[in-house]
């Protein structure tokens, strides 16, 4: 399967898009992602569409430090559950150690790696979106917030002892200095930031040593819930894939990065097939989406998938035993479906 990122990687996507003069929506379909599911922090998608995003905007921003002005407005909070055991834990060098180990539960294409010696710490990050494709802002996103993370920690006039980048430098490499400092340095042979050992050490001034104990706890519970099985993943896709009109169990396995009859058995050993799942997910969908008084019936069967409302209203119907109409104005006067 293709590793999957949450949604929360693409804050204040929308809000950077549009300052730089972009057309948000377009370039998110382009990319096969759903514009409304950025509501949806915790929302799993395929790593690589967001890969594909980035480099996108960039490009049609002549922007080559798009994912380091996305790192810019990042927030600790951004990692989701993770974030609040990570601020409760005791050093700098426990927080990284926690995030490394959990980091997929946010991001399953990243991987970090701490070693030291001499007294300096290499935190090396590797990016694997499971297919071919430039990564370049995806990483320098992933850098940028990992120094954000440690200024958290350290203070914002703390400064690395180098930042390296596999990739080329920039026409313009003035973003870089504002935000790593003056040893920023390209073409090396990893990805990732150096820094002294004693600066793994400091205290963390907002940890409560009380409250580590029970944040050490969410971390069995949270994990629990996040997409584990082929239903949910295929559920989550599915949900991404209606508005765009594509899709389809292909599509679904080309996003997974297997081929369709992988998908069907599966599916088929956790007692699913993929059509009773699209059924199932886009009834739900449908619900909720109905209630929504600003959305038209019309463009409630357009996100669904649907070639036109009639086709819509039938299926509904079937599903529900009432038109969708009826169903909105039931809703409406707050009686029971």
């Amino acid at each position: 399967m293709k590793p999957l990122a949450r949604y929360a990687a693409l804050h204040e996507y929308v809000e950077l898009s549009r300052s730089l003069g972009l057309d948000p929506v377009a370039l998110m379909r382009a990319s096969g992602l759903d514009p409304t599911g950025l509501s949806l922090q915790d929302r799993w998608v395929p790593a690589a569409a967001i890969a594909d995003l980035l480099e996108h905007s960039a490009a049609a921003a002549g922007c080559d430090d798009f994912g380091l002005r996305l790192a810019e407005r990042r927030r600790f909070a951004n990692l989701g559950p993770l974030s609040l055991v990570i601020r409760e834990e005791p050093d700098v060098r426990s927080a990284l150690m926690v995030m490394s180990r959990h980091e997929d539960m946010y991001n399953e294409a990243l991987r970090t790696r701490l070693t030291e010696h001499n007294g300096l710490a290499t935190i090396r990050l590797a990016l694997d979106i499971g297919q071919p494709g430039d990564t370049r802002q995806s990483v320098e996103l992933s850098v940028g917030v990992l120094h954000g993370l440690l200024a958290g920690f350290l203070g914002a006039s703390w400064r690395p002892v180098e930042v390296r980048f596999t990739h080329s430098a920039p026409a313009d490499p003035r973003a870089h200095h504002r935000v790593f400092g003056p040893r920023v340095r390209f073409e090396q042979d990893f990805d990732g930031i150096i820094a002294y050992t004693s600066d793994l050490d400091a205290p963390n001034a907002m940890a409560d040593p009380q409250l580590r104990a029970y944040t050490q706890r969410l971390l069995d519970p949270v994990r629990s819930v996040r997409p584990a099985t082929t239903a949910d993943r295929v559920r989550e896709l599915i949900e991404l894939l209606l508005p765009t009109g594509r899709c389809s169990v292909d599509q679904v396995a080309r996003s997974l990065g297997v081929d369709r009859r992988t998908i069907h058995r599966r599916l088929a050993a956790e007692g699913h097939t993929f059509s009773s799942l699209l059924d199932a997910t886009r009834a739900e969908l449908a619900r909720h989406m109905i209630t929504n008084p600003r959305r038209t019936i019309t463009e409630t069967a357009e996100l669904l998938g649907f070639s036109a409302p009639g086709n819509f209203s039938r299926w509904f119907r079937k599903h529900h035993g009432c038109s969708p109409a009826q169903w909105r104005r039931t809703d409406a006067s707050g009686e029971t479906h």
